[in-house]
């Protein structure tokens, strides 16, 4: 069931490998993946492992600063850390989220990223009783 879940997530959004981001960045062939690395080492991204490749959620990236990552996607990363793993994070993007009125975070994050944080923040606090 996992395998199927991970297949769906990854077949839902664009998923790049560092190489890709490299190249689509314009950043060195030599050493691709040392710019994505050090993003996510400082928590302005998130990779999912599937069969030994780190994979990069292209919705993350923006074309309008040069395809680095979205500045708010930090703000999102943090409020699940330690809440959902890596994979979790990207159930989560690529859901639908009635918070967001029917539409997956992936499709909002660049558009209305406060939206997304604030779905985020709702998703943390669950249901909360009176």
């Amino acid at each position: 069931m996992t395998g199927e879940a991970r297949k769906g997530v990854l077949e839902t959004g664009e998923w790049m490998t560092a190489a890709e981001i490299a190249e689509m960045a314009g950043f060195s062939a030599s050493n691709p993946s040392a710019q994505p690395n050090k993003w996510k080492r400082n928590g302005q991204i998130f990779a999912v492992r599937h069969h030994g490749v780190d994979y990069f959620p292209g919705y993350a990236f923006d074309a309008s600063t040069d395809y680095r990552p979205a500045k708010d996607l930090a703000r999102v990363l943090e409020v699940f850390r330690g809440k959902k793993d890596d994979w979790g994070l990207a159930y989560w993007f690529a859901s639908v989220n009635s918070f967001l009125g029917g539409k997956r975070p992936q499709d909002l994050l660049i558009s209305n990223p406060d939206r997304v944080v604030a779905a985020a923040e709702d998703e943390v606090a669950g249901v909360l009783h009176g």
